[in-house]
């Protein structure tokens, strides 16, 4: 049989397994019967209901203008699926090509998507954690409590971690009129996915809408009353907090776990891949059945150098979810590279923050327009002299430009294509942190090298 005919009969009568039943899944679920793949496929998913979208549960969700409930992902197509939900998957067989469920059932594949994404970080100590009144924001039930927990009139919410997620809550809260202290370990909010320049920028905006703003510092103990409720935060400064509500916003974990056997180069930041999804082993090989998409792919960029790049990004779960689906029902020479430029964005104080590119690829950073003290400016990044991402505050319409300059490696830093440049603008530091806060904070992270590199390391940490 050719490889041709190898490929039709696949098309025809194979097996395809998705595990991770949200966004990225679903959409791969869609362009696989879009590509003309009419056999078996199977969707696993840790959730009972059906897949759902994830940005409004920070944002509609919690001002209580769109239901939990009303978040389900709309079906662009009947995928005629085998759904097995709330079950989650704890092993994967590479010899056998066999998905282990956590009930102990087996489900056979001859290709596989993973796409599990990330679950919030819990607070860590669990007796904490488990206070009435200590929220994390991921799932859909997660935001329905907390909405309704706001929806009582708190006397105070404490947010833990201002990174995009944790701000939007805080904003939430002071549209509200909710006071909101924020504790943020780093020098300033969004530090970890903007730098510091754009961090004091967030600082000024939360601090100007009222916001109880305590950066460098870290919550060290929850503290509940006798009914097991949580009343107060207490600080490494020795300080303290009284509240009724405080909500964990340090970042999300890559949901690998499951993978810990099977061979894959899977780890705290994801499951490394080509530019085509494929997953890589260990040792560097590129697997012909196992794709990756989403929140949970490491992904190489040729215009960041090959860098393996984690995105949590509506847009790129999309796309990779696309590309991986028709690279499994496609021969080696009609296959696509995921090679977009990422985007992103957030609306918190009354500003509309987007950006294009990777800024935490990047070792300076420039306001080319507009005015930062009126929060309407656009700000590039560069790395080594050439451009690599841009930021705007309520200023988004020549990001277009931009992602032109990052496409093309125009110099840094890049002429202002208006005449609202900045009379006295000048190059800085980008400043990011550690990679430990860079962790938490980031929505991109720059978490490898060139795959030619032979340095493969799996660590794990007990959690």
């Amino acid at each position: 049989m050719s490889s041709a005919d190898t490929l039709q009969a696949f098309k025809r009568d194979g097996r395809v397994v998705i595990v991770g039943a949200s966004l990225a899944g679903l959409r791969a679920a869609e362009a696989l019967r879009a590509e003309g793949f009419t056999g078996s496929l199977t969707m696993i998913g840790d959730e009972v209901g059906e897949p759902y979208d994830r940005p409004p549960l920070s944002k509609q969700v919690l001002t209580g203008w769109v239901p939990a409930g009303g978040t389900t992902l709309p079906r662009r197509r009947d995928i005629d699926a085998e759904w097995l939900l709330g079950v989650p998957a704890d092993g994967l067989d590479l010899a056998t090509n066999r998905v282990h469920l956590a009930d102990g059932r087996e489900v056979p594949f001859d290709r596989v998507l993973i796409s599990t994404g990330v679950r919030a970080r819990p607070w860590f100590v669990e007796s904490e954690a488990d206070l009435d009144g200590v929220f994390v924001v991921r799932t859909r039930e997660h935001a329905d409590g907390l909405q309704r927990a706001l929806a009582a009139g708190p006397s105070r919410v404490l947010v833990i971690g201002a990174g995009f997620t944790g701000s939007e809550i805080a904003s939430i809260c002071r549209e509200r009129d909710i006071p909101v202290t924020v504790a943020e370990l780093a020098p300033a909010p969004l530090v970890g996915a903007l730098g510091a320049m754009i961090g004091q920028v967030a600082s000024d905006m939360q601090r100007a809408h009222g916001v109880d703003l305590r950066c460098g510092v870290k919550v060290t103990h929850l503290e509940g009353d006798a009914q097991g409720h949580f009343r107060r935060a207490h600080f490494s400064d020795g300080s303290t907090v009284d509240a009724d509500v405080a909500v964990v916003a340090l970042g999300g974990i890559r949901n690998t776990d499951w993978l810990r056997d099977s061979g894959l180069a899977a780890g705290v930041w994801g499951i490394a891949c080509d530019t085509g999804c494929r997953a890589l082993t260990l040792n560097g090989l590129i697997t012909d059945d196992i794709f990756v998409a989403g929140d949970v792919a490491r992904c190489p960029n040729p215009i960041y150098e090959y860098r393996l790049i984690s995105l949590e990004h509506w847009a790129n779960a999309v796309e990779q979810a696309e590309v991986a689906a028709h690279n499994m029902v496609s021969a080696q020479a009609d296959r696509w590279p995921h090679l977009s430029i990422p985007t992103f964005w957030s609306i918190q104080f009354g500003v509309n923050i987007k950006s294009v590119g990777v800024p935490t690829f990047a070792d300076e950073v420039v306001v080319t327009q507009g005015s930062v003290p009126d929060h309407r400016f656009v700000a590039a990044y560069g790395y080594q002299g050439r451009v690599t991402a841009a930021v705007s505050f309520n200023n988004a319409k020549w990001l277009d430009h931009y992602r032109q300059l990052i496409e093309t490696a125009a110099p840094f830093p890049p002429a202002c294509p208006t005449p609202d440049a900045p009379a006295d603008a000048k190059p800085v530091p980008v400043d990011f942190p550690g990679p430990t806060l860079l962790a938490q904070g980031a929505t991109v992270v720059v978490t490898g090298h060139d795959p030619s590199e032979r340095r493969v390391t799996a660590a794990w940490q007990h959690r």
